[in-house]
């Protein structure tokens, strides 16, 4: 991601927090890790807010991100990793002790699959020293009723974007998941309570951005893109700022691009400039708006779409759509990864992941999908279609 056109630490926190999901050290206060993005442990006792939250979420299936056998890293102890090259122990520092090998980090290769109709995998790329690419989804089991996914790519001329970007992705999710459900709201009024809370999400998100943000960052704050959305049935929403995208993929009818990037080759699209002649240029990717403290708006766009058959949702980072930016372009590529994948979400975002890679990999990349079999069964919470 390119630049932009122009924390505070939990109470309670043990001394120095060990992951348990890959062993790494955290600084004192440190919320997740930084290295593979799991939650830390905080010591502190939950509030009566967080219980209300958490009963409320117990809902939909939330997976925390994974680390896949190909980084080479597999545990050896508890709170250790061992070494791809000679099998010896990885330091804190990410260095063989035996062999002086330089370990992966779990961070570079990020997986979700909360359930079997939708996933999410992020991955470094190939020129990139560190993924400052997230995801975060949820979803309930029966495919096509219920799902949130989000996605936001950092902007690497930012400090910490990596940590602000995986904040973002977390708190959004959390707003889509507690706030779910219609009530008596149909027509008009459902629509407008999906738009809230898509933007109260970006909100979230730009608020975890904002606690990432430390007197030393200077004029380069933490900053992302922000893009996210909503199936609820057959109505989908989506919420963006920046350049991150979202794609319908039908599997019969014309594929659309669902969102309006916020970035100078947009707006010279907008102008009548082709396509493929303004994102060939040298400021692109320069986006116009993002999340972060030194942004001046952090509203998302938000539009309605309506699911009437079988596809695929995809949301991406630019790191995907770099290749295939054209909807028709974008079908075909997924088509294939659907293919080679015998249409089982997961393997495709890998295989989309591994197609950009193959291009080039010049960018982090981020792929979230959601299959769409058809019509759901119900329209919204409660409601029979």
């Amino acid at each position: 991601m390119d630049a932009p056109v122009t924390g505070t630490p939990v109470t309670g926190a043990p001394e120095v927090p060990v992951c348990a999901a890959c062993g790494t050290p955290a600084p004192a206060g440190a919320r997740f890790c930084e290295a593979c993005g799991a939650d830390l442990p905080t010591g502190a006792a939950p509030s009566s807010t967080e219980n209300a939250a958490s009963a409320a979420a117990a809902g939909p299936a939330l997976s925390a991100p994974t680390m896949p056998a190909r980084t080479g890293m597999v545990p050896l102890l508890p709170g250790t990793l061992a070494c791809a090259e000679c099998g010896g122990e990885v330091d804190a520092d990410g260095y063989c002790t035996q062999c002086g090998s330089k370990a992966p980090r779990p961070r570079d290769h990020m997986i979700e699959q909360p359930q079997p109709w939708v996933a999410s995998v992020s991955d470094r790329g190939r020129r990139h020293h560190r993924n400052e690419d997230a995801a975060a989804i949820a979803a309930d089991p029966e495919p096509g009723s219920w799902a949130a996914l989000v996605v936001c790519d950092g902007v690497s001329s930012s400090e910490s974007s990596d940590v602000a970007s995986l904040a973002a992705v977390r708190a959004a999710r959390g707003v889509l998941v507690r706030e779910r459900g219609a009530g008596l709201a149909s027509g008009s009024a459902l629509a407008a309570l999906a738009e809230s809370r898509v933007r109260a999400a970006g909100k979230a998100a730009a608020a975890a951005v904002a606690a990432t943000t430390e007197a030393h960052h200077g004029d380069s704050p933490p900053s992302c893109t922000f893009v996210a959305g909503v199936v609820d049935g057959d109505r989908l929403t989506v919420g963006n700022v920046g350049d991150s995208r979202a794609y319908w993929l039908p599997d019969a009818g014309e594929p659309a691009v669902l969102t309006v990037d916020d970035s100078w080759a947009a707006e010279q699209v907008a102008d009548g400039v082709p396509r493929a002649e303004a994102e060939a240029g040298p400021h692109a990717h320069a986006i116009t708006r993002w999340l972060g403290v030194d942004a001046d708006d952090q509203v998302p766009t938000v539009t309605h779409h309506t699911l009437d058959g079988p596809g695929w949702l995809l949301l991406c980072s630019d790191g995907l759509w770099n290749y295939c930016s054209e909807a028709p372009a974008t079908a075909a590529v997924v088509a294939e990864a659907v293919a080679a994948s015998a249409g089982e979400p997961l393997a495709a975002a890998d295989h989309l992941v591994r197609w950009a890679n193959e291009q080039g990999g010049k960018d982090n990349i981020t792929v979230a999908l959601a299959r769409i079999s058809g019509p759901s069964a119900r329209t919204h919470e409660g409601e029979p279609a």
